[in-house]
């Protein structure tokens, strides 16, 4: 885990947080995508990733452990996360032809299994990094997805 950090104001309503660090890794994305180009591996992009946020003093952590529980039973299976960054945004890295809207679903499963609300999709596999750029946001509150169906 990188231990640097950005500085908040104590003001901000509750999306502001999400809204800066999401564009603080954009453009670490975008240099990143800038130096290396497209048709490298989804491993290759993590970790020029890691080091560009690591460069810049954002906070993330790789490769995160979910434990996954269904039905009050805990599953042998973590889910992954690509990163976490400044503890409030997921990053999923992807290095695909194109972007399918399952890509998106999965990221947003992702951010209502941990709560979260804020989630970056970045494929980059494109000509222009922007191209491949998805926010992708989970506005249940956060009873509403452990609320049980009828």
């Amino acid at each position: 885990m990188n231990t640097g950090g950005i500085q908040r104001g104590g003001a901000e309503n509750a999306e502001a947080p999400q809204r800066e660090v999401t564009e603080l890794i954009i453009g670490a994305a975008i240099e990143v995508h800038r130096w290396m180009g497209p048709g490298l591996l989804e491993s290759v992009y993590q970790q020029s990733l890691q080091i560009e946020l690591t460069l810049r003093g954002i906070r993330f952590e790789a490769q995160v452990s979910v434990p996954l529980v269904y039905k009050g039973r805990g599953l042998g299976a973590p889910l992954k996360l690509d990163l976490l960054v400044e503890g409030v945004v997921i990053v999923e890295i992807k290095a695909l032809q194109a972007l399918e809207p399952v890509h998106a679903a999965q990221l947003l499963t992702y951010l209502r299994l941990t709560g979260l609300s804020s989630g970056l999709l970045l494929n980059f596999n494109e000509v222009t990094l922007k191209q491949g750029i998805q926010r992708v946001s989970n506005s249940l509150r956060p009873s509403a997805f452990s609320a049980p169906l009828r």
